[in-house]
């Protein structure tokens, strides 16, 4: 055991310190903090260590709401004040992109702040079998057969954090989740269910649900009709073996999201934004104070959340998305909603072959952002604005860099914190051409 003191916060949830030499990464500090910790890995310069104790604890800690916080890898910062949290994640954002993008932005990033609980309207659950210490304490299953528990991986690992609850999930979420963990202790629940994703809509009353199997379950209809009544608010039921690529659909195969005026149909293997309450901030930042034009280009369109407020403003609207799901939603949501068009395509692909020339581009890419070649591509498209939102400050700053060297500057920057309690973070950046 050793004692570090904390000097900064960085992306990846954990706070880094030096110790003879060696950079000191660490989970569950504060800047400042002096820390008892273990190493658990080490090499020349490198030391990750697990924290044993706080020695001296900084103003900003606050205990913990949850009581799986620490164990249950999905939140980073319960042990923060969500204001501090804010703050850390701005300067998480400037440093990452300085270190990573050298882009030195002075101006002000702009916060968008998000009701700190029950806030996501989308979870994955995992089930597996319980450990041996916790299957000491309930009783087996039938048959003898190891209990199963619901819950989450434990941080860094495929082990199952079985809960008992969870803080950050909507209400109706929350429910269906301590519904499903009765069910699985009593039994009721086919043995080769391995995870559950639960989407709830906008007035958190209806359910999307897809169970994923090992080996898809006989008597499939009796097990639908099991969830329905476990969780009476199922409005779509998918059952799904990756394994064979065999589905049973039990319901329309989506549900109904209301977002900035607008109703999406977000289907079973669609993408929708994870924050309830953040959805319209993110149309509004993003789209809002467009001034319009001839053609906007959307990329990584997803259901088409900015699609259709585009074509409120631009005679034309592309939109680009490589999911097959994505896109037959998409198709649906944006009938009637002006001049869109909707291509099921990857988006590197579109881009090398595209000869558009948009005045606006909007990308809301994965993590791994946009790759090398389709930023430059970007650039030589020359839009003369650029709306870039990024779940991945690394790549965000990478891929600015790009843009920047390009001929593009930055307008504004946003922070709209879609994930409270995590290190995770949504930016929205505004470029222009020119300097």
């Amino acid at each position: 055991m050793i004692d570090v003191t904390i000097e900064k916060l960085i992306y990846g949830g954990e706070g880094l310190a030096h110790h003879d030499g060696s950079t000191v990464f660490v989970p569950f500090v504060l800047p400042g903090e002096v820390a008892s910790i273990t190493p658990v890995e080490q090499k020349k310069k490198f030391i990750r260590a697990k924290l044993d104790k706080v020695v001296t604890p900084s103003p900003a800690r606050i205990a913990a709401k949850c009581p799986h916080f620490g164990v249950c890898g999905g939140c980073d910062y319960q042990h923060i004040a969500y204001e501090p949290q804010l703050e850390f994640k701005k300067e998480i954002l400037r440093e990452t992109l300085r270190r990573i993008g050298r882009i030195d932005w002075p101006g002000e990033i702009t916060t968008h702040a998000s009701p700190p609980w029950s806030y996501r309207n989308r979870a994955q659950w995992k089930v597996r079998p319980l450990e041996a210490a916790e299957e000491r304490d309930s009783a087996e299953g039938p048959e003898g057969k190891a209990k199963l528990g619901i819950g989450y991986f434990k941080a860094n690992t495929t082990a199952l954090c079985a809960v008992e609850t969870c803080e950050i999930v909507s209400p109706l979420l929350l429910k269906t989740l301590l519904a499903l963990r009765s069910a699985l202790a009593a039994g009721e629940l086919p043995r080769g269910l391995r995870e559950i994703e639960a989407f709830v809509n906008a007035s958190d009353s209806q359910l999307l649900l897809t169970a994923t199997f090992a080996g898809f379950p006989s008597r499939a209809a009796e097990h639908a009709a099991t969830f329905r009544r476990i969780a009476p608010e199922i409005t779509s039921l998918l059952f799904h073996d990756p394994s064979r690529d065999r589905m049973e659909l039990y319901g329309p195969g989506y549900i109904e999201y209301e977002a900035a005026g607008n109703a999406y149909r977000v289907g079973h293997f669609s993408f929708f934004q994870v924050n309830k309450f953040l959805a319209e901030t993110l149309v509004r930042v993003a789209v809002g104070s467009e001034t319009g034009g001839r053609m906007a280009l959307d990329l990584f369109a997803g259901v088409g959340l900015f699609s259709i407020p585009l074509a409120q403003k631009f005679e034309k609207v592309l939109a680009i998305e490589s999911n097959p799901a994505a896109t037959r939603d998409m198709e649906s949501n944006v009938r009637g909603q002006g001049a869109i068009e909707v291509r099921t395509a990857d988006v590197d692909r579109f881009m090398a072959r595209s000869k558009e020339r948009p005045d606006l581009v909007v990308l809301d890419p994965p993590r791994a952002g946009m790759s090398p070649e389709a930023m430059q591509k970007l650039v030589k498209m020359g839009p003369a604005r650029i709306t870039y939102l990024s779940c991945e400050p690394p790549t965000l700053a990478r891929d600015l860099a790009i843009l920047i060297s390009g001929g593009y500057s930055c307008t504004e920057v946003h922070l709209i914190d879609l994930f409270p309690q995590t290190f995770h973070m949504e930016t929205i950046i505004r470029l222009r051409r020119g300097r």
